[in-house]
């Protein structure tokens, strides 16, 4: 099963975020002239654009929430997160910044950065920091900022999309993404079980 721009469109609209054809044009920041990004850019970085690091942690934790059959993740992961981001200095803001955070830690406590890690050790970061049990709060903790502007935004993008939805077993996502044990209590779903029980109720 293939996530789509269709698809990440469906899901902004169910957040009620609407956007212009060009913000999901897939625009991604440039290199730095050495080719090294130099890690996610932290808040205060300019525009709708999105960093390559940026977007590889994205897709990163998208990867770990995500079931592991699902082509098309990666654009599907740009362009909601364009739509989200575009008008939103804030929010853009708050969202780099708890990436940045969790870069910073996978650095201290892995080694290297967070999108370079396998997809296992990403999840074990993630339950390390508490991200599975954390109340998402965009100015708590930096696990309640990452539960926050990360994954709760990441998986609601998967459950409002229309092939998430199916997938899950939703057969009408689009302003009821809800029904998903991992989504509705707060436990992130495990990066190793990649069966449909692992989102269902029960």
């Amino acid at each position: 099963m293939e996530l789509t721009r269709r698809d990440a469109l469906a899901a902004l609209a169910t957040a009620g975020v609407t956007v212009s054809g060009g913000v999901l044009a897939g625009r991604l920041e440039p290199p730095t002239a050495d080719g090294d990004a130099g890690g996610v850019p932290s808040a205060g970085a300019s525009g709708t654009d999105l960093s390559t690091p940026l977007l590889d942690l994205l897709d990163g934790v998208a990867e770990v929430l995500y079931p592991s059959g699902v082509d098309g993740r990666r654009e599907f992961v740009e362009s909601y997160v364009l739509g989200r981001i575009d008008d939103r200095p804030d929010y853009r803001d708050g969202m780099r910044e708890a990436a940045a955070q969790l870069d910073a830690v996978a650095r201290d406590w892995r080694g290297d950065a967070y999108a370079a890690l396998g997809v296992d050790e990403r999840d074990a970061l993630l339950r390390d920091l508490g991200v599975d049990t954390a109340d998402p709060e965009p100015d708590g903790t930096i696990t309640e900022r990452i539960r926050f502007y990360l994954v709760n935004d990441l998986l609601f993008a998967f459950y409002a999309s229309p092939t998430g939805g199916r997938l899950v077993g939703i057969e009408n996502p689009i302003g009821h993404p809800g029904g998903i044990q991992s989504y509705q209590r707060g436990s992130m779903p495990s990066a190793a079980d990649t069966s449909r029980e692992r989102f269902d109720d029960g």
